[in-house]
């Protein structure tokens, strides 16, 4: 069957040039919260969604979500702060910006005591409120009978967003039946890692020069210094240079992680607006290093999302060949997330940059993965079929959306951001084809 070409595509080729051209910068400006990247806040969906072309009906989605907000990763992350200001402050060594932000810190240490890298209230509420929408965008997948699965990796964060997400939709719908999961079983898909990826992402990778030397650049902490402490950092330069730069990324990672907690300070004027889009910026780096499409890697990274890729086409393939419906939910974290969205290939968040400098005008993270990212394929069967009758990947229609915000693949539609199914698994079992020729290139010249 065909579809006429819609307006829908150019729209949404439009919004994506737009959505890469922005001025980061300026961006950042105006909401200092992105600065966070992978720590900004779950920012809510599209205004609109594309709505299936007439004759279809929704009836299985497959998810991949990232936990919601959380605290910072381990307590240590706030204690070494402010074992510092408190240190100063008995030396008689802290300005009076200082005395203030050592109040501020005391003050937030008394919800996160404890609390290391464990989803906060706004991270519950985040994922009940996309499971929600999820629910009355599309009512019709979630029938009394539907069959829905949920599994989440082994770190409570996740399983807690995996928790409050299905709280979430039997909010909407008591009756539904909902099995979660959060074992071992499970990792091989929902995390896994190559040791080759892990051995790149190590300090012996060939990227370190390169990210040390745009590091040194842009981390200029003696203004920040100098603000909120009387005594130097060390007598030798360089030793008081690593220790004003560690202040520097410590109030920074607190900074940024306030806007997931309950208490309510603000530490970003502490930064210039130039300081902090530096900080943000070195960071940017570092996650796109690690996690996503940076060209030096060769494609290894993206390839550690070939097992949770395969896992979303097989699932699919078996809910099209039983015509049920129903959901698979899964929950993990943003170094999850982030390759599998660059492996689909999504349109914005697979950029290829080799230039440090010049990272941010292709890829950045607090648009790829803020806190609660998720990806979410909808698939859309016509309308002479029934529940439970068998179809084929010729008959399927599906979209694709990251943050609920629609997403374009590289591959034909007459209806993008529809797509045939059976071209878009294609075009994935092409991916995951490549990343296997990736991994077994990489396993070879480690064995040489």
């Amino acid at each position: 069957m065909n579809f006429k070409r819609s307006l829908l595509t150019v729209i949404a080729a439009a919004v994506a040039m737009t959505f890469l051209n922005a001025s980061v910068r300026d961006e950042i400006r105006a909401t200092p919260e992105k600065a966070g990247g992978v720590y900004y806040a779950y920012p809510g969906p599209a205004d609109t969604l594309a709505q299936a072309p007439a004759g279809y009906a929704p009836f299985y989605i497959s998810h991949y979500g990232r936990h919601g907000s959380r605290y910072l990763i381990s307590d240590g992350d706030y204690t070494r702060v402010i074992r510092r200001f408190e240190s100063a402050d008995s030396a008689g060594c802290l300005t009076a910006l200082g005395k203030e932000v050592l109040r501020k810190l005391r003050n937030i240490w008394t919800e996160a005591e404890g609390r290391g890298g464990e989803l906060t209230p706004l991270g519950a509420r985040q994922h009940r409120g996309i499971a929600r929408r999820m629910y009355t965008s599309w009512p019709a997948v979630f029938t009394d009978s539907a069959k829905i699965t949920a599994a989440s990796t082994q770190v409570m964060r996740c399983a807690h967003s995996m928790m409050a997400f299905c709280e979430g939709l039997k909010e909407e719908n008591p009756r539904l039946e909902i099995p979660k999961e959060s074992s071992a079983r499970n990792m091989s898909y929902l995390c896994w890692w190559t040791p080759e990826a892990a051995e790149w992402n190590s300090d012996r990778g060939p990227w370190k020069s390169l990210y040390d030397d745009f590091e040194r650049k842009g981390i200029r902490p003696e203004r920040l210094y100098a603000s909120l402490f009387t005594c130097p950092a060390a007598t030798d330069s360089e030793e008081a240079y690593r220790a004003e730069a560690d202040l520097m990324w410590g109030l920074y990672w607190i900074a940024v992680d306030m806007q997931n907690m309950e208490t309510r300070e603000n530490f970003f004027d502490l930064f210039t607006p130039d300081e902090l889009f530096s900080v943000w910026e070195i960071n940017n780096l570092s996650f796109y290093i690690h996690n996503a499409s940076f060209p030096m890697s060769g494609g290894l990274i993206t390839a550690n999302a070939r097992n949770l890729l395969e896992n979303i086409v097989r699932t699919a393939d078996e809910y099209i060949a039983s015509g049920s419906n129903g959901a698979t939910l899964r929950f993990g974290h943003d170094g999850n997330i982030t390759p599998l969205a660059a492996l689909m290939a999504f349109d914005g968040f697979c950029g290829e940059e080799a230039d440090p400098a010049k990272v941010c005008e292709v890829w950045t993270n607090f648009r790829v993965t803020p806190m609660a990212s998720n990806m979410q394929a909808v698939f859309f069967r016509p309308g002479n079929s029934s529940p439970g009758d068998s179809l084929s990947a010729d008959d399927v229609l599906v979209k694709f959306m990251m943050n609920e915000h629609d997403v374009l693949l590289p591959i034909e539609s007459e209806a993008a951001p529809f797509y045939r199914w059976a071209d878009a698994r294609r075009f994935f079992i092409s991916r995951i084809e490549r990343a296997d020729s990736i991994i077994s290139s990489a396993r070879n010249s480690t064995a040489r």
